[in-house]
């Protein structure tokens, strides 16, 4: 599945837009034909929502065309159903899942002979009298760990007696200053100021809400909890539930009393489980056994039978359970496609992935895109993100190093 995982994405790049890139279209079909098509079908179909057969059959023509079609072997979307090979590779991929243990890798580590006392002060004489020098706010800040950034901001009060997030604001702007100040916060403080941006003002976030959510610990959460009522004095579910409505408003309230079940799977629960799919240990393992039971596939059904904000919530804790730095990747990669870039998307997973696992998402960002993040962030925001300046592309790298291999 690894391999058919790889495959699928540059048969998709061929086909799509205008033109198919023919010589990369004939590699994969000839010399996969006989190992894996089955697989890269699936990975396709799952990926894409869309079944390799169609696009061949949309995008080639004549003798070509049929000689691909007879090469992928059958219309996943004409089936309707899984086919029986298509369930036993869904099986065999939730099993990977869940017996994968996968050494989360951050890209930011604890700066050596770590000083606050002269961070500080050098903090201080970077914001003083006239301009401001970016480079040294820069260079400290984003070089330190998140609990060495709490020294520094505990002791520029303790001996200078002045608030350093306060001084930042003032001389910082934009992305650099939403940049600097998040790096500042704690986790959960971010978080909880992440889930305010995503509720207040007109229109909500859902999809920073749901991200968030999914993706943080019970741990995590509490703590957001915490983080946000003493910022806001006003309760994180209750702002959710005035909110939000309907069953997306249910699934988040569930997800925001931090209450989830955390640690090894237990294969009789996951079998009973599977039947109701209800809650348990680990649902890579429910997740299995519903694919036995039924011979479907749960992220087919969920985005078969189910719609808006609901379909969205399911679909990302299916692909956080499966595979949490390929869905920040994937996430990462619907921020800055397209026309406009999701700044504050950018920001918030880059800067709360940074210490935990960013070099595993850098890792599958590459794997799926073919192009490194750095080289993505650094086209993206450049030709289409006007409050991206070269300054603040050098926090990316200076954050982020070892994604830029």
């Amino acid at each position: 599945p690894g391999a058919a995982r790889v495959e699928s994405h540059p048969c998709f790049v061929s086909l799509q837009g205008l033109g198919t890139a023919d010589n990369t279209l004939i590699r994969i079909m000839i010399a996969r034909s006989e190992i894996d098509m089955l697989d890269i079908r699936e990975c396709f179909r799952l990926r894409y929502e869309k079944s390799l057969y169609n696009m061949i059959k949309e995008d080639t023509s004549g003798d070509y065309k049929r000689t691909l079609l007879q090469l992928c072997g059958g219309d996943d979307d004409l089936a309707g159903e899984f086919f029986p090979e298509a369930a036993q590779i869904a099986y065999k991929m939730w099993e990977q899942s869940a017996m994968t243990k996968v050494k989360l890798r951050p890209t930011l580590l604890p700066a050596v002979d770590f000083d606050p006392a002269a961070d500080a002060q050098a903090l201080r004489k970077a914001m003083k009298g006239f301009g401001t020098d970016e480079d040294i706010i820069i260079d400290i800040i984003a070089r330190r760990s998140n609990a060495q950034r709490q020294e520094i901001r505990q002791t520029f009060k303790s001996l200078l007696g002045r608030d350093l997030m306060k001084d930042l604001k003032s001389e910082l702007s934009k992305n650099l200053e939403r940049l600097v100040i998040g790096l500042m916060l704690t986790p959960a403080e971010f978080d909880a100021k992440m889930m305010r941006k995503a509720i207040e003002g007109v229109g909500t976030d859902e999809h920073a809400l749901i991200e968030i959510l999914v993706t943080r610990s019970n741990e995590g959460i509490q703590a957001m909890n915490a983080a946000y009522s003493s910022a806001y004095k006003k309760s994180l579910e209750g702002d959710i539930q005035s909110d939000t409505s309907g069953h997306f408003c249910r699934i988040l309230t569930s997800l925001v009393q931090g209450g989830r079940e955390e640690g090894e799977a237990d294969l009789e629960r996951a079998d009973a489980d599977a039947q109701v799919i209800s809650q348990q240990p680990s649902l890579c393992a429910v997740f299995q056994e519903f694919v036995r039971f039924t011979n479907k596939d749960i992220e087919q059904i969920i985005k078969k039978e189910m719609s808006g904000d609901v379909k969205n919530a399911f679909y990302a804790i299916v692909c956080s359970v499966k595979n949490q730095p390929s869905y920040f990747a994937d996430r990462l990669y619907k921020a800055m496609k397209g026309l406009g870039t999701d700044d504050r998307a950018l920001i918030r997973i880059l800067v709360s992935r940074s210490e935990v696992d960013l070099f595993n998402i850098r890792k599958e960002f590459k794997e799926t895109q073919d192009e490194s993040l750095h080289d993505f962030i650094q086209v993206e925001t450049m030709v289409v993100s006007s409050t991206f300046s070269p300054l603040t592309l050098s926090v990316w790298i200076a954050v982020f190093p070892s994604a830029y291999e």
